[in-house]
């Protein structure tokens, strides 16, 4: 058994103020004195169910699902991807799954780059770091890539061109 299962319930009931505290001694004078203690997730759940509307659990639940990256970077995602599945314990009920939803809402590149963190058993906070990793190569890339143009990083004005410089089909500038 975990250190959370085994002293979480008196670590976090010490901690409790207000009206939660007030509901936690409404709870213990109410319990029968030969009363197993009460795991974690017991404590989790009826917590929850005092303090959190469902309706808010709900919309958690929902914003989860349709989580994505977008233009977040890949640390930003990683942590509201964390808050947010708390909420939805069936939707990534083991690692795998946690890993294939996490790619999965990641952009486009790197959702493609990391095809293969979904055909093994790679850790969650592995495939973050490596989404990380990855994020930090494409940015110096573009970095390298911005550095390197005739035009400098902030490009060029062509008067033939109504002041835009011309690249392949696109105009730029």
């Amino acid at each position: 058994m975990d250190i959370v299962e085994v002293s979480g319930v008196v670590f976090t009931t010490f901690q409790l103020s207000g009206a939660a505290y007030r509901w936690w001694q409404g709870y213990e004078e109410g319990r029968l004195a030969d009363a197993d203690p009460l795991t974690w997730a017991q404590f989790s759940e009826m917590f929850l169910r005092e303090f959190v509307p469902q309706t808010l659990r709900d919309a958690w639940c929902i914003e989860f699902e349709q989580l994505c990256q977008d233009t977040m970077t890949v640390s930003e995602y990683a942590i509201r991807f964390s808050e947010l599945s708390r909420h939805a314990p069936t939707l990534v009920p083991i690692v795998r799954e946690r890993v294939r939803r996490f790619i999965e809402g990641l952009i486009y590149g790197s959702r493609f780059n990391m095809a293969r963190e979904l055909e093994t058993d790679t850790p969650f906070q592995q495939v973050v770091e490596i989404a990380r990793r990855m994020e930090g190569m494409r940015c110096h890339e573009n970095e390298d890539k911005e550095a390197k143009s005739p035009c400098g990083p902030g490009g060029s004005t062509d008067p033939y061109f109504g002041g835009r410089i011309r690249h392949g089909r696109d105009f730029v500038g």
